[in-house]
Protein backbone atom coordinates (compact mmCIF):
# COMPACT_ATOMS: atom_id res chain seq x y z
CA UNK A 1 0.00 0.00 0.00
CA UNK A 2 1.62 2.89 -1.28
CA UNK A 3 2.46 5.89 1.19
CA UNK A 4 2.18 9.60 -0.60
CA UNK A 5 3.50 12.68 0.51
CA UNK A 6 1.54 16.11 0.15
CA UNK A 7 2.30 16.77 -3.40
CA UNK A 8 1.66 13.22 -4.62
CA UNK A 9 -1.75 13.65 -3.00
CA UNK A 10 -2.55 16.96 -5.15
CA UNK A 11 -1.64 15.06 -8.07
CA UNK A 12 -3.79 11.97 -7.19
CA UNK A 13 -6.58 14.59 -7.04
CA UNK A 14 -5.94 16.36 -9.85
CA UNK A 15 -5.49 13.25 -11.78
CA UNK A 16 -8.86 11.42 -10.64
CA UNK A 17 -10.75 14.79 -11.37
CA UNK A 18 -9.61 15.92 -14.49
CA UNK A 19 -8.27 12.56 -16.36
CA UNK A 20 -10.44 10.05 -14.87
CA UNK A 21 -13.57 12.44 -14.80
CA UNK A 22 -14.69 11.81 -10.96
CA UNK A 23 -15.92 14.82 -9.84
CA UNK A 24 -14.41 16.39 -6.82
CA UNK A 25 -17.68 17.04 -5.20
CA UNK A 26 -18.01 13.28 -4.97
CA UNK A 27 -14.94 12.29 -3.66
CA UNK A 28 -15.34 14.89 -1.37
CA UNK A 29 -18.55 13.27 -0.57
CA UNK A 30 -17.29 9.91 -0.65
CA UNK A 31 -14.70 11.18 2.15
CA UNK A 32 -17.39 12.45 4.54
CA UNK A 33 -19.24 9.19 4.49
CA UNK A 34 -16.53 6.64 4.98
CA UNK A 35 -15.35 9.07 8.13
CA UNK A 36 -19.02 8.60 9.13
CA UNK A 37 -18.36 4.54 8.67
CA UNK A 38 -15.57 4.79 10.94
CA UNK A 39 -16.91 6.68 13.73
CA UNK A 40 -20.04 4.81 14.06
CA UNK A 41 -17.98 1.39 13.87
CA UNK A 42 -15.58 3.06 16.90
CA UNK A 43 -17.61 5.11 18.59
CA UNK A 44 -21.45 4.24 18.57
CA UNK A 45 -21.62 4.51 22.03
CA UNK A 46 -20.98 8.40 21.95
CA UNK A 47 -23.25 8.95 18.86
CA UNK A 48 -25.68 9.67 21.73
CA UNK A 49 -24.11 12.63 22.96
CA UNK A 50 -23.97 15.49 21.31
CA UNK A 51 -20.52 15.54 18.11
CA UNK A 52 -18.61 18.58 17.40
CA UNK A 53 -17.24 18.95 14.04
CA UNK A 54 -14.23 21.51 13.47
CA UNK A 55 -13.98 22.89 10.34
CA UNK A 56 -11.47 24.74 8.37
CA UNK A 57 -11.74 27.15 4.99
CA UNK A 58 -10.53 24.59 2.61
CA UNK A 59 -11.34 20.65 1.43
CA UNK A 60 -10.67 19.20 4.80
CA UNK A 61 -13.18 21.38 6.18
CA UNK A 62 -15.35 21.00 3.09
CA UNK A 63 -14.86 17.14 4.12
CA UNK A 64 -16.04 17.74 7.77
CA UNK A 65 -19.26 19.68 6.53
CA UNK A 66 -20.28 16.68 4.47
CA UNK A 67 -19.08 14.84 8.19
CA UNK A 68 -21.59 17.06 9.65
CA UNK A 69 -24.67 16.82 7.21
CA UNK A 70 -24.54 13.08 7.13
CA UNK A 71 -24.66 13.08 11.12
CA UNK A 72 -27.40 15.07 11.45
CA UNK A 73 -29.74 13.42 8.53
CA UNK A 74 -28.99 10.58 10.83
CA UNK A 75 -30.37 11.52 13.87
CA UNK A 76 -27.43 12.87 16.05
CA UNK A 77 -26.80 16.20 17.32
CA UNK A 78 -24.22 17.86 15.88
CA UNK A 79 -22.45 20.96 16.53
CA UNK A 80 -20.30 22.84 13.12
CA UNK A 81 -18.05 25.44 13.93
CA UNK A 82 -15.92 27.08 11.05
CA UNK A 83 -12.52 28.07 12.53
CA UNK A 84 -11.84 31.45 10.73
CA UNK A 85 -14.18 33.06 8.42
CA UNK A 86 -16.89 31.87 6.83
CA UNK A 87 -16.37 34.29 3.69
CA UNK A 88 -13.09 32.32 2.84
CA UNK A 89 -14.74 29.63 2.30
CA UNK A 90 -14.55 28.19 -1.18
CA UNK A 91 -14.95 25.48 -4.14
CA UNK A 92 -16.74 22.06 -3.11
CA UNK A 93 -16.43 23.29 0.43
CA UNK A 94 -18.73 26.62 0.23
CA UNK A 95 -21.34 24.26 -1.24
CA UNK A 96 -21.29 21.67 1.45
CA UNK A 97 -21.49 24.64 3.51
CA UNK A 98 -24.78 26.00 1.80
CA UNK A 99 -26.54 23.02 1.79
CA UNK A 100 -26.46 22.73 6.28
CA UNK A 101 -27.76 26.49 5.84
CA UNK A 102 -30.51 25.38 3.55
CA UNK A 103 -31.27 21.98 5.86
CA UNK A 104 -31.32 24.58 8.97
CA UNK A 105 -27.97 23.61 10.08
CA UNK A 106 -26.54 26.30 12.87
CA UNK A 107 -23.27 27.29 11.70
CA UNK A 108 -21.22 28.98 13.99
CA UNK A 109 -18.04 30.99 13.01
CA UNK A 110 -15.20 31.51 14.90
CA UNK A 111 -12.67 33.87 14.34
CA UNK A 112 -10.93 35.22 16.64
CA UNK A 113 -9.92 33.48 20.42
CA UNK A 114 -12.16 35.38 22.30
CA UNK A 115 -15.29 33.78 20.23
CA UNK A 116 -13.36 30.59 20.83
CA UNK A 117 -13.82 31.10 24.37
CA UNK A 118 -16.93 31.31 24.47
CA UNK A 119 -18.08 28.36 22.31
CA UNK A 120 -15.46 25.95 23.61
CA UNK A 121 -17.32 25.57 26.45
CA UNK A 122 -19.98 23.90 24.74
CA UNK A 123 -17.86 21.74 22.82
CA UNK A 124 -16.18 20.77 25.75
CA UNK A 125 -19.29 18.91 26.48
CA UNK A 126 -19.63 17.28 23.50
CA UNK A 127 -18.62 13.25 23.53
CA UNK A 128 -16.72 12.98 20.26
CA UNK A 129 -15.10 15.81 18.86
CA UNK A 130 -14.16 15.62 14.49
CA UNK A 131 -10.99 17.60 13.44
CA UNK A 132 -11.28 18.89 10.07
CA UNK A 133 -8.97 21.96 10.43
CA UNK A 134 -6.10 21.21 8.74
CA UNK A 135 -6.08 18.09 5.83
CA UNK A 136 -1.99 17.07 3.93
CA UNK A 137 -1.74 21.07 2.57
CA UNK A 138 -0.29 22.61 5.98
CA UNK A 139 3.55 23.56 5.49
CA UNK A 140 3.66 25.45 8.52
CA UNK A 141 3.37 25.23 12.18
CA UNK A 142 -0.13 26.42 13.39
CA UNK A 143 0.14 30.09 15.19
CA UNK A 144 -2.46 32.59 16.91
CA UNK A 145 -6.06 31.33 17.75
CA UNK A 146 -5.17 27.77 16.18
CA UNK A 147 -2.39 26.96 19.18
CA UNK A 148 -5.17 27.58 21.31
CA UNK A 149 -7.69 25.30 19.84
CA UNK A 150 -5.50 22.87 19.59
CA UNK A 151 -4.09 22.70 23.02
CA UNK A 152 -7.92 23.35 24.39
CA UNK A 153 -9.55 19.96 22.07
CA UNK A 154 -6.35 17.69 23.40
CA UNK A 155 -6.83 18.98 26.96
CA UNK A 156 -10.59 18.08 27.07
CA UNK A 157 -10.11 14.42 27.14
CA UNK A 158 -12.89 13.98 24.54
CA UNK A 159 -11.55 11.45 22.03
CA UNK A 160 -10.82 13.23 18.79
CA UNK A 161 -11.23 11.50 15.13
CA UNK A 162 -9.40 13.45 12.69
CA UNK A 163 -9.82 13.51 9.09
CA UNK A 164 -6.92 12.44 7.06
CA UNK A 165 -4.09 14.00 9.15
CA UNK A 166 -4.38 15.24 12.82
CA UNK A 167 -4.66 19.45 12.12
CA UNK A 168 -1.07 20.69 12.55
CA UNK A 169 0.46 17.97 11.06
CA UNK A 170 2.77 18.06 7.64
CA UNK A 171 2.13 15.39 5.35
CA UNK A 172 5.60 15.55 4.20
CA UNK A 173 7.07 14.30 7.23
CA UNK A 174 6.71 11.83 10.32
CA UNK A 175 8.01 14.84 12.35
CA UNK A 176 6.10 17.30 13.96
CA UNK A 177 6.38 20.87 12.91
CA UNK A 178 4.59 22.09 15.52
CA UNK A 179 1.95 21.63 17.89
CA UNK A 180 -1.00 19.36 16.46
CA UNK A 181 -4.07 17.66 17.46
CA UNK A 182 -3.53 14.56 19.69
CA UNK A 183 -6.38 12.25 17.72
CA UNK A 184 -7.87 9.13 19.13
CA UNK A 185 -8.33 8.17 15.48
CA UNK A 186 -7.13 9.37 12.23
CA UNK A 187 -9.41 8.60 8.91
CA UNK A 188 -6.98 9.08 6.82
CA UNK A 189 -8.06 9.26 2.40
CA UNK A 190 -7.51 7.16 -0.05
CA UNK A 191 -3.85 6.64 1.12
CA UNK A 192 -1.67 6.38 4.11
CA UNK A 193 0.70 9.48 4.97
CA UNK A 194 4.29 9.30 6.45
CA UNK A 195 3.43 10.41 9.69
CA UNK A 196 0.45 8.22 10.64
CA UNK A 197 3.11 5.01 10.19
CA UNK A 198 6.11 6.45 11.23
CA UNK A 199 7.39 8.49 14.37
CA UNK A 200 6.75 10.95 16.61
CA UNK A 201 3.62 11.36 14.15
CA UNK A 202 2.56 7.99 14.60
CA UNK A 203 2.07 9.00 18.17
CA UNK A 204 -0.21 11.62 17.75
CA UNK A 205 -2.52 9.86 15.16
CA UNK A 206 -4.25 7.27 17.09
CA UNK A 207 -5.86 4.23 15.49
CA UNK A 208 -5.78 4.94 11.84
CA UNK A 209 -8.31 3.76 9.31
CA UNK A 210 -7.50 3.76 5.42
CA UNK A 211 -10.57 5.39 3.26
CA UNK A 212 -11.20 4.69 -0.31
CA UNK A 213 -13.20 8.05 -1.85
CA UNK A 214 -12.88 6.81 -5.09
CA UNK A 215 -9.12 7.24 -6.58
CA UNK A 216 -8.64 4.59 -8.63
CA UNK A 217 -5.73 2.55 -7.51
CA UNK A 218 -3.71 2.47 -10.70
CA UNK A 219 -3.72 6.50 -10.20
CA UNK A 220 -2.07 6.05 -6.85
CA UNK A 221 0.74 3.15 -8.26
CA UNK A 222 1.72 5.69 -11.30
CA UNK A 223 2.50 8.58 -9.09
CA UNK A 224 5.95 9.96 -9.77
CA UNK A 225 8.01 11.25 -6.89
CA UNK A 226 9.12 8.76 -3.61
CA UNK A 227 8.34 5.31 -4.24
CA UNK A 228 7.15 4.82 -0.14
CA UNK A 229 5.14 1.20 0.75
CA UNK A 230 3.07 0.07 3.72
CA UNK A 231 3.72 -3.33 4.07
CA UNK A 232 0.48 -4.93 4.11
CA UNK A 233 -0.34 -9.11 4.71
CA UNK A 234 -2.43 -8.39 1.08
CA UNK A 235 0.77 -7.70 -0.09
CA UNK A 236 2.93 -10.39 1.24
CA UNK A 237 0.25 -13.37 1.36
CA UNK A 238 0.63 -14.30 -2.48
CA UNK A 239 4.58 -14.97 -1.97
CA UNK A 240 3.52 -17.86 0.13
CA UNK A 241 3.00 -20.66 -2.27
CA UNK A 242 1.35 -24.26 -1.44
CA UNK A 243 3.71 -27.09 -1.55
CA UNK A 244 3.54 -29.77 -3.73
CA UNK A 245 2.93 -33.19 -2.91
CA UNK A 246 5.81 -34.71 -4.08
CA UNK A 247 8.11 -32.02 -3.22
CA UNK A 248 11.78 -32.76 -1.48
CA UNK A 249 14.07 -30.69 0.84
CA UNK A 250 16.22 -29.61 -1.76
CA UNK A 251 13.45 -27.64 -3.42
CA UNK A 252 13.28 -25.43 -0.31
CA UNK A 253 17.06 -24.02 -0.96
CA UNK A 254 20.34 -24.96 1.25
CA UNK A 255 21.08 -22.24 3.52
CA UNK A 256 24.44 -21.55 5.26
CA UNK A 257 24.56 -19.82 8.16
CA UNK A 258 27.99 -18.99 8.99
CA UNK A 259 27.82 -17.53 13.08
CA UNK A 260 28.91 -18.09 16.23
CA UNK A 261 32.24 -17.57 18.46
CA UNK A 262 33.45 -18.48 21.71
CA UNK A 263 30.44 -16.72 24.37
CA UNK A 264 28.26 -16.32 21.10
CA UNK A 265 26.77 -19.45 20.10
CA UNK A 266 23.06 -18.83 21.11
CA UNK A 267 23.13 -16.04 18.15
CA UNK A 268 24.16 -18.90 15.74
CA UNK A 269 21.68 -21.26 16.71
CA UNK A 270 18.60 -18.27 16.62
CA UNK A 271 19.49 -17.41 13.27
CA UNK A 272 19.45 -21.12 12.46
CA UNK A 273 16.23 -21.87 13.98
CA UNK A 274 14.88 -18.60 12.16
CA UNK A 275 15.74 -20.18 8.88
CA UNK A 276 14.32 -23.59 9.87
CA UNK A 277 10.96 -22.29 11.18
CA UNK A 278 10.84 -20.24 7.57
CA UNK A 279 11.07 -23.11 5.48
CA UNK A 280 14.38 -23.73 4.51
CA UNK A 281 15.03 -27.29 3.40
CA UNK A 282 18.69 -27.60 4.55
CA UNK A 283 20.38 -25.48 7.03
CA UNK A 284 23.90 -25.85 7.67
CA UNK A 285 25.73 -23.73 10.54
CA UNK A 286 29.46 -23.26 9.32
CA UNK A 287 31.19 -22.11 13.12
CA UNK A 288 34.38 -22.07 14.80
CA UNK A 289 35.54 -25.81 15.69
CA UNK A 290 35.16 -24.90 19.35
CA UNK A 291 31.53 -24.09 18.85
CA UNK A 292 30.83 -26.46 16.76
CA UNK A 293 29.38 -29.25 19.37
CA UNK A 294 27.13 -26.47 21.57
CA UNK A 295 25.32 -25.44 18.32
CA UNK A 296 25.12 -29.50 17.17
CA UNK A 297 23.35 -30.29 20.54
CA UNK A 298 20.74 -27.50 20.34
CA UNK A 299 18.93 -29.08 17.67
CA UNK A 300 18.95 -31.88 15.85
CA UNK A 301 17.30 -30.73 12.55
CA UNK A 302 20.78 -28.44 12.07
CA UNK A 303 23.99 -29.36 9.65
CA UNK A 304 27.57 -27.67 11.00
CA UNK A 305 30.60 -27.23 9.83
CA UNK A 306 33.77 -26.83 11.59
CA UNK A 307 35.88 -23.37 10.57
CA UNK A 308 39.51 -22.80 12.27
CA UNK A 309 39.34 -20.37 14.60
CA UNK A 310 41.53 -17.49 16.37
CA UNK A 311 42.78 -18.13 19.92
CA UNK A 312 39.65 -16.30 21.24
CA UNK A 313 37.50 -18.65 19.20
CA UNK A 314 36.47 -16.63 16.44
CA UNK A 315 36.34 -17.40 12.87
CA UNK A 316 39.42 -16.43 10.81
CA UNK A 317 40.03 -15.66 7.01
CA UNK A 318 41.52 -19.21 6.65
CA UNK A 319 37.80 -20.67 6.92
CA UNK A 320 36.55 -18.81 3.88
CA UNK A 321 37.35 -21.86 1.50
CA UNK A 322 35.27 -24.13 3.97
CA UNK A 323 32.54 -22.32 3.83
CA UNK A 324 32.48 -21.59 -0.16
CA UNK A 325 32.86 -25.43 -1.04
CA UNK A 326 29.38 -25.95 1.04
CA UNK A 327 26.60 -26.52 -0.90
CA UNK A 328 24.15 -23.87 -0.57
CA UNK A 329 22.14 -21.03 -2.30
CA UNK A 330 22.77 -18.10 0.01
CA UNK A 331 25.07 -17.19 3.02
CA UNK A 332 23.68 -15.69 5.87
CA UNK A 333 26.78 -14.08 8.08
CA UNK A 334 27.31 -12.18 10.82
CA UNK A 335 25.30 -13.53 14.55
CA UNK A 336 27.73 -14.11 16.86
CA UNK A 337 31.15 -13.91 15.11
CA UNK A 338 32.76 -11.12 17.22
CA UNK A 339 34.62 -8.29 16.27
CA UNK A 340 38.58 -10.04 15.76
CA UNK A 341 40.54 -8.77 13.05
CA UNK A 342 40.16 -11.65 11.85
CA UNK A 343 36.84 -11.53 11.19
CA UNK A 344 36.77 -8.46 9.30
CA UNK A 345 39.26 -9.81 7.02
CA UNK A 346 36.47 -12.85 6.79
CA UNK A 347 34.01 -10.83 5.66
CA UNK A 348 35.75 -9.19 3.37
CA UNK A 349 36.90 -12.16 1.50
CA UNK A 350 32.88 -13.46 1.66
CA UNK A 351 31.82 -10.53 -0.26
CA UNK A 352 34.65 -10.29 -2.78
CA UNK A 353 34.64 -14.55 -3.61
CA UNK A 354 30.95 -15.73 -2.93
CA UNK A 355 28.48 -16.17 -6.36
CA UNK A 356 25.73 -16.64 -3.97
CA UNK A 357 23.35 -14.39 -2.65
CA UNK A 358 25.06 -12.72 1.02
CA UNK A 359 22.93 -11.56 3.93
CA UNK A 360 25.25 -9.60 6.64
CA UNK A 361 23.97 -9.25 9.98
CA UNK A 362 25.11 -7.98 13.03
CA UNK A 363 29.14 -8.35 13.77
CA UNK A 364 29.86 -8.97 9.83
CA UNK A 365 27.98 -5.49 9.46
CA UNK A 366 30.03 -3.84 11.92
CA UNK A 367 33.46 -4.96 11.31
CA UNK A 368 33.04 -3.00 7.76
CA UNK A 369 32.81 -0.16 9.52
CA UNK A 370 36.00 0.79 8.72
CA UNK A 371 36.27 0.55 4.97
CA UNK A 372 32.29 0.13 3.78
CA UNK A 373 33.22 0.40 0.14
CA UNK A 374 33.26 -3.14 -0.03
CA UNK A 375 29.72 -3.62 0.99
CA UNK A 376 28.32 -3.56 -2.78
CA UNK A 377 25.89 -5.90 -4.68
CA UNK A 378 27.04 -7.22 -8.11
CA UNK A 379 24.11 -7.85 -10.98
CA UNK A 380 24.77 -11.61 -10.38
CA UNK A 381 24.57 -11.86 -6.59
CA UNK A 382 22.51 -9.78 -3.98
CA UNK A 383 23.68 -8.98 -0.69
CA UNK A 384 21.19 -8.02 1.83
CA UNK A 385 22.30 -6.04 5.56
CA UNK A 386 20.18 -6.32 8.49
CA UNK A 387 21.73 -3.39 10.96
CA UNK A 388 20.15 -1.78 13.57
CA UNK A 389 20.15 2.05 14.38
CA UNK A 390 23.88 1.50 16.13
CA UNK A 391 25.46 -0.81 13.60
CA UNK A 392 24.20 1.39 10.96
CA UNK A 393 25.23 4.64 12.48
CA UNK A 394 28.96 2.96 12.97
CA UNK A 395 28.42 1.87 8.93
CA UNK A 396 28.02 5.48 7.96
CA UNK A 397 29.65 7.54 10.42
CA UNK A 398 26.70 9.09 12.04
CA UNK A 399 25.82 8.82 15.34
CA UNK A 400 22.42 7.00 16.40
CA UNK A 401 20.47 10.11 17.06
CA UNK A 402 20.88 10.67 13.27
CA UNK A 403 19.92 7.51 11.63
CA UNK A 404 16.99 7.49 14.18
CA UNK A 405 15.70 11.03 13.19
CA UNK A 406 16.29 10.22 9.18
CA UNK A 407 15.74 6.44 8.85
CA UNK A 408 13.86 6.52 5.66
CA UNK A 409 16.71 8.65 3.86
CA UNK A 410 19.79 7.04 5.66
CA UNK A 411 18.55 3.54 4.49
CA UNK A 412 17.34 4.62 1.46
CA UNK A 413 20.93 6.24 0.20
CA UNK A 414 22.91 3.17 1.52
CA UNK A 415 20.77 1.14 -0.68
CA UNK A 416 21.49 3.09 -3.82
CA UNK A 417 24.78 3.85 -3.56
CA UNK A 418 25.93 0.41 -2.59
CA UNK A 419 23.63 -1.50 -4.23
CA UNK A 420 22.60 -3.78 -1.60
CA UNK A 421 19.30 -4.39 -0.40
CA UNK A 422 19.45 -2.81 3.78
CA UNK A 423 16.71 -3.79 6.26
CA UNK A 424 16.85 -1.13 9.02
CA UNK A 425 15.78 -2.52 12.19
CA UNK A 426 13.73 -1.32 14.96
CA UNK A 427 9.89 0.32 15.64
CA UNK A 428 9.12 0.13 11.73
CA UNK A 429 11.48 -1.50 10.25
CA UNK A 430 12.55 0.17 6.96
CA UNK A 431 13.44 -1.93 3.88
CA UNK A 432 15.07 0.18 1.28
CA UNK A 433 16.17 -1.41 -2.46
CA UNK A 434 18.95 -0.47 -4.88
CA UNK A 435 16.15 0.50 -6.44
CA UNK A 436 15.03 3.27 -4.49
CA UNK A 437 11.61 1.79 -2.92
CA UNK A 438 11.25 1.64 0.22
CA UNK A 439 9.14 -0.44 2.54
CA UNK A 440 7.45 0.29 5.99
CA UNK A 441 6.55 -2.52 8.14
CA UNK A 442 3.86 -1.88 10.40
CA UNK A 443 3.95 -5.22 12.62
CA UNK A 444 6.38 -6.06 15.57
CA UNK A 445 6.37 -4.63 19.16
CA UNK A 446 8.42 -3.11 21.96
CA UNK A 447 8.63 -6.52 23.35
CA UNK A 448 11.17 -7.68 20.73
CA UNK A 449 13.60 -5.33 22.08
CA UNK A 450 15.02 -8.50 23.62
CA UNK A 451 18.65 -10.24 22.26
CA UNK A 452 18.75 -12.45 19.64
CA UNK A 453 15.40 -11.25 17.88
CA UNK A 454 17.57 -9.73 14.94
CA UNK A 455 19.59 -13.10 14.65
CA UNK A 456 15.97 -15.04 14.08
CA UNK A 457 15.50 -12.72 11.06
CA UNK A 458 18.74 -13.01 9.57
CA UNK A 459 17.92 -16.81 9.11
CA UNK A 460 14.41 -16.00 8.19
CA UNK A 461 15.84 -13.44 5.25
CA UNK A 462 18.24 -16.05 4.41
CA UNK A 463 15.66 -18.83 4.44
CA UNK A 464 12.89 -17.14 2.02
CA UNK A 465 15.69 -16.08 -0.59
CA UNK A 466 16.69 -19.74 -0.93
CA UNK A 467 12.68 -20.39 -1.30
CA UNK A 468 11.85 -17.03 -3.39
CA UNK A 469 14.87 -16.34 -5.25
CA UNK A 470 13.93 -12.60 -4.96
CA UNK A 471 15.62 -10.37 -2.75
CA UNK A 472 13.14 -7.64 -2.02
CA UNK A 473 10.45 -10.19 -1.89
CA UNK A 474 12.12 -12.11 0.89
CA UNK A 475 12.92 -9.25 2.95
CA UNK A 476 9.51 -8.24 2.77
CA UNK A 477 8.09 -11.33 3.67
CA UNK A 478 10.34 -12.38 6.21
CA UNK A 479 10.23 -8.61 8.19
CA UNK A 480 6.42 -8.69 7.98
CA UNK A 481 6.36 -12.45 9.41
CA UNK A 482 9.57 -11.82 11.91
CA UNK A 483 6.97 -8.66 13.40
CA UNK A 484 3.95 -10.74 13.53
CA UNK A 485 5.35 -13.68 15.03
CA UNK A 486 6.10 -11.01 17.93
CA UNK A 487 3.05 -10.24 17.95
CA UNK A 488 1.43 -13.21 19.01
CA UNK A 489 4.43 -13.93 21.12
CA UNK A 490 3.65 -10.64 23.23
CA UNK A 491 0.03 -12.15 23.52
CA UNK A 492 1.02 -15.23 24.65
CA UNK A 493 4.07 -13.98 27.39
CA UNK A 494 3.61 -10.42 27.48
CA UNK A 495 6.16 -7.71 26.32
CA UNK A 496 8.49 -7.82 29.07
CA UNK A 497 8.99 -11.54 29.78
CA UNK A 498 9.20 -12.16 25.57
CA UNK A 499 12.44 -13.80 24.64
CA UNK A 500 13.67 -14.62 21.11
CA UNK A 501 13.00 -18.27 21.88
CA UNK A 502 8.72 -17.16 22.10
CA UNK A 503 8.93 -15.17 18.50
CA UNK A 504 10.83 -18.62 16.96
CA UNK A 505 7.66 -20.63 18.62
CA UNK A 506 5.17 -18.44 16.86
CA UNK A 507 6.65 -18.09 13.54
CA UNK A 508 4.76 -21.04 12.07
CA UNK A 509 1.60 -19.83 13.92
CA UNK A 510 2.39 -16.48 11.72
CA UNK A 511 2.46 -17.89 8.67
CA UNK A 512 -0.42 -19.91 9.29
CA UNK A 513 -2.49 -16.54 10.26
CA UNK A 514 -1.08 -14.77 7.16
CA UNK A 515 -1.63 -17.54 4.53
CA UNK A 516 -5.57 -18.34 6.20
CA UNK A 517 -4.55 -22.09 7.10
CA UNK A 518 -5.36 -21.64 10.55
CA UNK A 519 -8.64 -20.55 9.72
CA UNK A 520 -9.01 -23.65 7.51
CA UNK A 521 -7.95 -25.65 10.40
CA UNK A 522 -10.64 -24.51 12.62
CA UNK A 523 -13.77 -24.49 9.98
Amino acid sequence: MRILNAAQMREADRHTIEDIGIPSLVLMENAGRQVVAAIEAAYEGRLDGRVAVLCGRGNNGGDGFVVARTLVQRGIDTGVFVIGSVADVRGDARLNLDILGRLGVTVVEIGDEQTWELHFSEISQCTLIVDAIFGTGLKAALGGMLETVVADVNASGIPIVSIDLPSGMSADTPHLIGDCVDASMTVTLAAPKLPLVLPPGETQAGDVVIADIGIPSEVIDGLEGPHIELLTPEQVRDLVEPRAPDSHKGDFGRVTIVAGSLGKTGAAHLAAMGALRSGAGLVTVATPSSCLPIIASMAPELMTAPLPESREGSVTPAGIEAVLELRHDVIACGPGLGRDPGVGAFVRALLERSSSPVVLDADAITVLADDPAGLVGREDRDVIITPHSGEMARLIGASVDEVQVNRIDVAGEFATTHRVYVVLKGHRTIIATPEGHIFINPTGNAGMATGGTGDVLTGMIAAWLAQLLDAEAACRLAVFLHGAAGDLAEAEEGQVAMTATDLVAQLGAALNHLTGRDKDSSG
